[in-house]
């Protein structure tokens, strides 16, 4: 137990080291200037160029990514551009809505897995039930929580669906509204942040009862592919009928001419589904991390990007953080080739 808790650990401290590299590769190829965003649309080219200088924009990517981990070995991790306060402030002010939220999807999720196991062993042929809520937790987290939000809050009126409480001017000790508000003595607060934290939170649990679930069980991996596509031809199927018939109520038009604009990116846009398509079907014979290396070389080259430093770094360092994470540590059954087969036997 001590050591698979090392080795995720482990994993997961290459992975975001690795994530961070990946970042400031990009940072090296997209057109975006950090020095304008923090000098303001507005200001002058000499302004701008004194904030590169400043911030060390005009060095070389690995320089400055050399430069990040040093300070972040001293605690320093940077000022942020959007509210021009350091980072670790930023960090202090949202973390405990991070933290709140996150416990409470942890104990809908436990909840949720153990009322599931214990509904299958008291009634027999219960597995129906079980699928069923595979393929609710499987449903893109970001599409569950609109659905969740439209019924619940705006169509039904019975959970609030914005913010984290109703009571503005509250201010706990500890930032976690739950318990705050029993610590000041003020339990209507408590419930209104429940009540708040109740369709986030499922949402998340959801998503973490399915990963639980499928764990070791391939049959509710296939039923996972199975009821996310099922979802999504609902939901299309439902547009297609919503848009047909106001079209043949003359009060929309088709506008098929549309989906192809803007015209200049058509040709990326067409080579990013055939790369797509591509990737997963030479998936098995090149395995997880050198499907995934050229693919991302692959795209990078369709979006225009043609310096070759910041392309192999970028590539290789998704190709290595996927191998680390769902190779190495999760051992979640992608296929293997020839990197992993090497790799293996080094070790």
């Amino acid at each position: 137990m001590l050591a698979y808790l090392a080795k995720s650990i482990l994993g997961a401290v290459v992975v975001l080291l690795m994530m961070s590299f990946i970042v400031f590769g990009l940072q090296s190829i997209i057109p975006a200037d950090p020095a304008r965003a923090v000098a303001g649309p507005n200001a002058p080219l000499e302004t701008v160029e004194a904030m590169r200088e400043q911030l060390g924009l005009d060095d070389a990517a690995v320089v400055q990514y050399g430069r990040f981990l040093l300070r972040l070995a001293h605690g320093d991790l940077g000022t942020s551009v959007r509210t021009r306060q350091p980072v670790s402030d930023d960090i202090r002010q949202f973390l405990p809505a991070t933290l709140e939220l996150g416990l409470t999807s942890i104990a809908l999720g436990v909840a949720l897995a153990g009322g599931m196991a214990a509904l299958q062993f008291l009634v027999p042929g219960s597995g129906g039930i079980r699928l069923a809520m595979v393929g609710v937790g499987s449903t893109p987290i970001f599409l569950s929580a609109l659905l969740l939000a439209y019924f619940f809050w705006f169509r039904l009126d019975w959970l609030p669906g914005a913010g984290r409480l109703a009571y503005r001017d509250f201010a706990g000790p500890t930032g976690l509204n739950i318990i705050d508000g029993l610590l000041v003595g003020r339990p209507e607060v408590s419930g209104d942040a429940l009540l708040h934290m109740i369709l986030p939170a499922l949402a998340l649990a959801f998503s973490a009862y399915f990963f639980w679930s499928i764990a070791d069980l391939s049959w509710e991996a296939k039923a996972n592919g199975i009821m996310i596509g099922v979802v999504l031809d609902v939901l299309v199927a439902i547009q297609i009928v919503r848009v047909a018939l106001r079209v043949r109520a003359g009060t929309a038009t088709l506008g098929l001419e549309r989906v192809l604009q803007p015209y200049n990116v058509l040709p990326q846009r067409i080579g990013m589904v055939v790369l797509t398509a591509l990737f997963i079907f030479v998936m098995p014979w090149l395995g997880l991390t050198l499907a995934l290396f050229l693919a991302m070389m692959a795209g990078m080259l369709l979006m225009g990007v043609r310096r070759p430093m910041p392309l192999l770094l970028v590539a290789a360092g998704t190709a290595a953080a996927a191998y680390i994470m769902f190779i190495a540590v999760l051992d979640s059954g992608f296929p293997h080739g020839p990197i992993e087969d090497l790799i293996a036997s080094l070790g």
